[in-house]
């Protein structure tokens, strides 16, 4: 969680209307993806994971 708050604030101030949002893909335990939504009209964070 700490990770996705992390990738989040990289888009901060640039995904208005839309909320920063980060994710990180987690398959057995092991992470497989991770991606934050970096500008507004641009793929969300799941995508982009």
């Amino acid at each position: 969680m700490q990770r996705a708050l992390g990738l989040a604030r990289k888009g901060e101030g640039r995904t208005s209307p839309n909320p920063p949002v980060g994710a990180v893909l987690v398959k057995n335990g092991r992470v497989v993806g991770e991606g934050f939504h970096r500008k507004a009209g641009g793929p969300h964070a799941e995508v982009a994971a």
